[in-house]
């Protein structure tokens, strides 16, 4: 049960549940008009980092329980499904392969496809690979009540536990990520200023709070509540959580066309951290690379 917590801010329809990161805390000020947060923008490297996708089975198991957690689910059929958009199917396929014993179709009339694992031998080989790494409640409950405790796997002794660990280090939520977040650049004009606002945020949507929480202890940020969607978000808000998820990323890679997102979000940090942001040539810049953001599908310049 979700505690409820005594102090509450609103801010656009919105219930702010947590205070910004109390070792990244900011303000913001004015320069030249525009909006910019008062926090040192620590600096990251403009190389960006070569993509490599997970080496090894615990990697490739971190990943997995990650993308599960976030998009998929075990079935009372005893399957696992993992939901795919259409612009991620070659992501399908590369699990596929990684995998064996499983299958990829199309959803009809749907801009999705589905990975699915329904042979026993392949059943056993994900619960393998993820055993100790999945964080979700309900997707472990799905692989204890649906899979084990199943009649078909009566002659299966696994020892299934959950993660229960704040330790993030490793490719977990980058297979979250790929499922659940999404990067965002705004650009806030207002009628009392003569430039914008701009802000980075990464952001996580869930039902509850639960793994936002550990998210938000590792990375810093914000948690808040939609009260007419009875949803939660994480939003890293502040340059310094921003620098975290930048690390985080430098180091375990997204998989999924989501990169070219975040590689276009991190390329706004640093022109922000170079002050080029402060410049009429570097809005621009910024104003063009968050036109492009979530539109990795039609378009895959950085």
């Amino acid at each position: 049960m979700v505690k409820k917590l005594k102090q509450k801010s609103k801010s656009a329809g919105n219930i702010s549940l947590y205070g910004t990161n109390t070792m990244n805390g900011t303000s913001e000020t004015l320069r030249n008009g525009i909006v910019v947060n008062s926090e040192h923008v620590k600096r990251t490297s403009r190389h960006v980092p070569k993509h490599l996708k997970p080496l090894n089975n615990g990697q490739l198991g971190y990943y997995l329980a990650g993308l599960i957690d976030g998009d998929g689910h075990f079935s009372k059929a005893q399957q696992l499904v993992i939901v795919f958009s259409s612009s991620d199917a070659f992501l399908a396929y590369y699990v596929k392969e990684k995998l064996g014993n499983c299958n990829v179709r199309k959803v009809k009339d749907k801009n999705a496809y589905l990975l699915i694992v329904s042979k026993k031998e392949g059943i056993l080989n994900v619960l393998n690979l993820i055993n100790g790494k999945l964080r979700s409640e309900n997707r472990f409950n799905q692989v204890i009540d649906d899979i084990l405790n199943h009649v078909r796997y009566k002659d299966i002794n696994i020892n299934f536990t959950m993660n229960l660990t704040n330790d993030f280090y490793n490719h977990w939520l980058a297979g979250f990520s790929d499922a659940d977040a999404s990067f965002q650049v705004k650009i806030i004009n207002r009628t009392t200023r003569n430039k914008p606002e701009i802000r980075l945020n990464y952001k996580i949507d869930q039902k509850n709070n639960i793994l936002l929480r550990k998210i938000k202890n590792y990375l810093g940020g914000n948690i808040g509540y939609r009260k007419s969607q009875d949803t939660y978000y994480y939003g890293s808000t502040s340059f310094g959580s921003a620098k975290n998820v930048i690390e985080y990323f430098n180091q375990f890679n997204l998989q999924s066309r989501k990169h070219i997102s975040y590689l276009r979000w991190r390329k706004v940090y640093t022109l922000i951290q170079d002050r080029e942001h402060l410049t009429d040539k570097g809005l621009i810049k910024i104003i063009k690379i968050k036109s492009l953001i979530n539109h990795h599908e039609e378009n895959t310049t950085i």
